[in-house]
């Protein structure tokens, strides 16, 4: 249950404060065993079936490096733009909490494998800001709690808690930004915008899918307000595992309000974990925020240093993917469309499978078309993303070469789109269960315009005077007489062929 916080506006809030953030990401990588064992990292499993003594701190178990998830580690630094470190070395964190059975995270401080980076983001106006990174280093994950009894799913008035190790000892990097300032009123665009482009990033380097609702990615957005004209950064709060692109920006702006009115009525940041709400877009107390020296880091005497040689760093930057900054732009051109176009494709989740349509032999107009249009609507219906969606970037494809053909018209193809949604099978196999190709037999057009026009005389009357434009009552008339499945252009020229007028 949360409770209430005073608030200020935003605008009083930038008014008297500028924003200063500092965003902390966690990437679970997707190898197939554990950062430090061989325990596999399969979801679903049943609890505690995913254990071993490494990952479980038992005593004598020694730790070895998982090499993917270190190539891992260095691929994310260079698309970052980061210096990656010569010899680095993994260190203990220090802290007791029960999805910690080591009483220890294994993790990287002051020697990360990759650091001094950057990235550049787009805003929804397509203004470019560039975000300073401080280290992306390596550490494994926690186990997981599940706070049984109470009414927030917390800790506190849980009646007991369980304890899920499968999870403990899965690899992660963290990507630490340097203090974001100079946001100003865009701040929370600023870290939405920021976040988005890291899991692009990280879903082109293909070492995470980073999907942020099964916690494989997870924001912690650290904020403090500092007064206009000063160079001293304020206390900062911590808003702990912030797990959708909406929320990072509503933590932003939330903290911006809170802080404000804390320090506009002459109180004190308190320096503490917080904990976000979905529901109501506020941020409630967790824990005063520990300093770094209050983990007792030093160095893990159970691995070896970490030393990538130059060469195998360099083959990893030589087979790096097209980044996502750079193909946006590239397809901007390509396809000729504007970057408020492009910012729609990107927040409807739609760039990958319109290119994979392409690539499967569609035009760039109409494979936007359907996925912008007809499977966009769908996936709002249903709930779901458009990668989940059961029709695949091919058969899309296989749908607008019917249609360019002359074998489906647009209505047709939504009954196909929406049969093979239905499970009913390919495009080709849903056109012929269901009767949908356009009926292109003269034959057949030549009768239903006939029908149509002695049907209507008074509509051919209308025509044969000159008002060409009440054709479209008999075209409508032989669609419906179809089902919808005549070509209209075609209709339409039979109709003004019968009745002796032209077009122009």
């Amino acid at each position: 249950m949360t409770t209430t916080t005073d608030l200020v506006s935003y605008e009083d809030a930038l008014a008297s404060y500028d924003p200063v953030m500092g965003l902390e990401v966690h990437v679970e990588l997707g190898t197939k065993t554990k950062m430090f064992c061989g325990c596999s990292t399969a979801l679903g499993a049943d609890p505690n079936t995913q254990t071993c003594p490494v990952c479980l701190g038992l005593p004598g178990a020694l730790p070895v490096v998982n090499a993917t998830g270190v190539e891992s580690a260095i691929r994310i630094g260079l698309a970052l733009n980061c210096e990656i470190a010569e010899w680095c070395r993994f260190a203990r964190k220090n802290y007791f909490y029960p999805d910690m059975p080591k009483n220890f995270q294994t993790s990287q401080y002051d020697e990360p494998i990759a650091f001094n980076g950057y990235l550049d983001v787009q805003l929804e106006d397509g203004e470019t800001f560039r975000v300073e990174i401080e280290r992306a280093h390596m550490e494994e994950d926690t186990g997981k709690s599940t706070h049984v009894g109470g009414a927030t799913g917390r800790i506190h008035g849980a009646q007991h808690s369980l304890l899920d190790y499968n999870r403990a000892g899965i690899p992660l990097i963290e990507i630490v930004t340097k203090p974001i300032v100079g946001a100003g009123e865009r701040a929370p665009e600023v870290a939405k915008a920021y976040v988005r482009e890291l899991r692009e990033v990280i879903r082109a380097l293909g070492v995470s899918e980073a999907r942020m609702e099964m916690g494989q990615m997870r924001c912690d957005v650290n904020l403090s307000l500092m007064p206009k004209g000063a160079d001293k950064f304020g206390t900062r709060s911590e808003t702990k595992n912030v797990n959708s692109l909406r929320s990072v920006e509503r933590a932003v702006r939330f903290e911006v309000m809170r802080h404000g009115a804390v320090l506009s009525g002459g109180g004190t940041i308190v320096q503490e974990t917080r904990h976000f709400h979905e529901d109501t877009g506020s941020t409630t107390s967790g824990r005063t925020k520990e300093e770094a020296e209050d983990y007792r880091y030093f160095p893990e005497p159970d691995l070896v240093p970490v030393a990538p040689t130059r060469e195998w760093v360099e083959e990893i930057r030589a087979a790096l993917p097209e980044l996502p900054l750079v193909r946006r732009t590239r397809l901007l051109a390509e396809w000729g469309i504007s970057a408020t176009d492009m910012q729609a494709i990107l927040n409807a989740g739609a760039l990958d499978p319109i290119v994979a349509t392409i690539d499967a032999g569609a035009d760039a107009a109409s494979a936007r078309k359907w996925w912008m249009g007809e499977l966009a609507r769908s996936a709002n219906e249903s709930g779901k993303a458009l990668d989940e969606l059961a029709i695949t970037p091919a058969q899309v494809a296989r749908v607008t070469e019917l249609v360019a053909k002359g074998d489906l018209n647009d209505k047709l193809a939504r009954q196909v789109i929406e049969g093979v949604l239905a499970g009913e099978g390919t495009p080709d196999e849903v056109v012929d269960k269901r009767g949908l190709k356009v009926v292109s037999d003269e034959g057949a057009l030549t009768a239903a315009v006939d029908e149509a026009i002695a049907g209507n005389p008074g509509v051919a009357d209308k025509i044969r005077g000159g008002k060409v434009a009440a054709a479209g009552a008999l075209v409508g008339a032989v669609m419906k007489a179809t089902r919808g499945q005549a070509d209209a252009a075609r209709v339409k020229e039979l109709i003004l062929e019968k009745l002796g007028v032209s077009e122009g």
